[in-house]
């Protein structure tokens, strides 16, 4: 949103003015709306020009008096560019407080979230994992758009947030980023978890989150049926990395666990329980609650192949398992291979287990939960 801001110097002659000099004052305008302010310096009338706003001559004394009315003038935008940094209103009041000073100290929402994502950064590993740190530096990404975009600034000040710009970000990530409705609703609720904090630093009075109607959708979760877990499963692959990529995600099918708990496995993990049963014995990275669960014997045999890996000795891991990013990578290539138009993730993986495995092998459910 493009704001119509001017700057004049002029001679502010008082009523009864006869001869002499006469003060010289800045005029801001900002959508017609008038500020003065003083510059403390005055001119003969005959020596000024009114157009530029300048002294008249080429003497050392007007040079140097009129380089003094520029750096006033660059204060004024100085002055003016802070209002805008700072995501307040621009108005022609507001550029003058900037400018005396006297701009009321106040925080932004872009100041809000990089402070809320700086303190969750230090907790990574402790309190959070990288995973949701990085969702909530997707959202300043996001807000940092929307606003430019919007509202034609770089910020906004924190108590400028209200019911219309949540609603108006909203809009944004449905229509410009065509984003689904669940994801949304997430970064919006992200969003209100820091617009809470502020309440409670007292940077505002209220939360305009509490008015927000988004509400998540039950998404479908699709999983593998026993057919195409079995052809997985016994799929042969000329490619060693598909190989161990397929073993690494039918154990996940098997177990249960999410990618990150499986990458963090050791040998240590695996203990006989009060059954004389191998078990998993671990604490899952996501909510840091403790977790067992029953190996079965396709799992077994996943960890048997791999207990002489010198990948796996060298780095003291359970299973040879990639990063991430690889190992979404090779399960798109090992579902083209194998046929199968289901997107292959950990998560399919976790459902399949909660599904498929636990009717076919007879699972109580308070394992599954």
């Amino acid at each position: 949103m493009k704001t119509n801001f001017s700057l004049l110097f002029y001679l502010k002659k008082q009523k009864n003015y006869v001869s002499g000099n006469v003060p010289i004052y800045m005029r801001i305008t900002v959508e017609g709306n008038r500020a003065e302010i003083a510059t403390n310096r005055d001119c003969d009338p005959k020596r000024w020009n009114a157009k530029g706003g300048r002294a008249i001559g080429t003497k050392e004394d007007v040079k140097v008096f009129n380089t003094h009315l520029d750096q006033l003038q660059n204060a004024v935008y100085y002055a003016q560019q802070c209002v805008f940094d700072m995501g307040l209103p621009i108005t022609a009041d507001a550029i003058k407080a900037s400018y005396l000073g006297r701009l009321e100290n106040s925080h932004t929402l872009l100041e809000a979230v990089a402070d809320h994502n700086l303190k969750m950064e230090q907790l990574v590993g402790k309190d959070y994992v990288r995973g949701t740190l990085n969702r909530y530096k997707v959202l300043e990404t996001h807000l940092k758009a929307f606003i430019r975009l919007k509202y034609g600034a770089a910020d906004m000040d924190i108590r400028n947030i209200d019911q219309a710009f949540l609603n108006g970000l909203d809009h944004y990530l449905r229509s410009v980023k065509n984003c689904a409705n669940n994801y949304v609703v997430k970064n919006i609720k992200n969003l209100g978890k820091i617009l809470r904090i502020c309440m409670e630093n007292e940077w505002i009075d209220k939360s305009p989150f509490t008015a927000y109607r988004g509400k998540t959708k039950n998404a479908d979760r699709f999983y593998l049926d026993k057919e195409e877990l079995l052809h997985i499963a016994g799929k042969e692959f000329a490619s060693e990395r598909l190989k161990q990529v397929r073993d690494v995600f039918v154990f996940c099918c098997f177990t249960g666990l999410a990618y990150v708990d499986v990458f963090k496995l050791k040998h240590e993990n695996i203990r006989k329980g009060i059954d004389g049963e191998l078990w998993i014995f671990t604490t899952r990275q996501k909510t840091k609650t403790r977790s067992s669960v029953p190996l079965l014997p396709t799992a077994v045999e996943i960890i048997d192949r791999y207990s002489t890996n010198k990948v796996c000795l060298n780095k003291g891991s359970l299973l040879p398992v990639p990063s991430n990013q690889k190992m979404n990578e090779y399960l798109k290539e090992i579902a083209d291979v194998c046929g199968i138009e289901k997107k292959l993730t950990s998560h399919i993986a976790r459902h399949t287990f909660a599904t498929t495995v636990t009717l076919l092998n007879g699972v109580p459910i308070e394992s599954v939960s």
